[in-house]
């Protein structure tokens, strides 16, 4: 008996398609204007703001590379990377403003802060520290967080880039979450010849456990109508490409395990101290959202390819 869902992966097989959502360090260009919106609801968050400089940073270990590689006491111990006035710097998973006399940040953002305090082991005293969350006035997304007093941190899963003198139209929140975090999961894998991740909630926790088995699958769908596509439309999604052939997308194969309410314990302790592990941090509501996009891909699939030995499997659509 045919499944209404049947998944046809087809290895190294290259194919065009007219991209339906934007990779970010490509179209993020110096010396034009941008929009900056949130994904969610489309509300304008920073308004017709324009970039001298572009750069990407280095990678989050970077400070503890030097202190291996240097013969001398690290130069940038007491140093941070914050953006100037012009400029934006490019994470892994995030990007970062300078907010200093940007009148629109407090024009369209609220910001609440949540104080938590930690016993140092030391000198067992108190400390606390100050976690401010940047928030959409319009829908109360969590778009980002306050690095410091003039720089804001955006994370690239919650908002959308589009140069201010093109009209602008929102993407459905699921085809955006999956190609993101798809794109950022072929990129370190080819820059770091890295495989597994742990995908992390701003609170710190491991959500899930990610090993990337393919980047060049072509997904094809049936035409026919299945439950998991009326799932979906709980994001907003109709999931047929606007043009190419119907029900075919270019997809990432991963394995993944789940590590809410304590599952797999274990194993996430162990991943997290493996350095062939590399973490993605976004929101814990994207965490969230993002497993059960994966937990949707794999009840589609025929039971048979639901499991690779006690991995789940599934698809992230590009």
């Amino acid at each position: 008996k045919l499944c209404p869902t049947l998944k046809i992966t087809v290895f190294s097989f290259f194919f065009l398609f007219v991209e339906l959502v934007y990779n970010l360090r490509e179209s993020l260009k110096p010396q034009k204007n941008y929009n900056f919106y949130c994904q969610s609801c489309g509300d304008i968050i920073v308004k017709e703001r324009k970039f001298l400089r572009v750069l990407p940073l280095p990678s989050e270990n970077w400070s503890a590379l030097v202190e291996e590689w240097c013969c001398h006491p690290n130069p940038f111990a007491r140093s941070t990377l914050h953006p100037q006035h012009d400029d934006c710097f490019l994470g892994e998973t995030f990007l970062l403003l300078n907010s200093r006399n940007e009148s629109c940040v407090p024009e369209y953002l609220k910001c609440s802060s949540e104080t938590e305090r930690h016993t140092s082991q030391n000198d067992s005293t108190l400390k606390s520290k100050e976690n401010t969350r940047v928030i959409c006035e319009r829908c109360k997304t969590t778009l980002g967080e306050t690095v410091s007093s003039d720089t804001v941190k955006y994370y690239v899963t919650e908002v959308i880039i589009w140069p201010s003198e093109e009209s602008f139209s929102t993407i459905p929140r699921s085809q955006f979450i999956q190609s993101v975090v798809a794109q950022c999961l072929v990129e370190l894998s080819s820059a770091k010849s890295t495989f597994r991740f742990t995908i992390k909630g701003d609170n710190g926790r491991i959500y899930i456990l990610i090993w990337l088995l393919n980047s060049e699958t072509l997904l094809v769908e049936s035409s026919g109508s299945s439950s998991s596509h009326s799932v979906f439309t709980l994001f907003g999604d109709n999931f047929m490409p606007s043009c190419g052939p119907s029900g075919m997308w270019n997809a990432v194969k991963v394995l993944y395990q789940p590590c809410v309410k304590n599952r797999n314990k274990d194993l996430a302790d162990a991943w997290e101290n493996d350095f062939g592990v590399h973490p993605l941090k976004f929101p814990s509501e994207t965490c969230l959202e993002l497993l059960l996009m994966l937990s949707l891909s794999t009840a589609s699939l025929p039971p048979s390819l639901q499991r690779m030995n006690s991995f789940q499997v599934a698809f992230l659509k590009l």
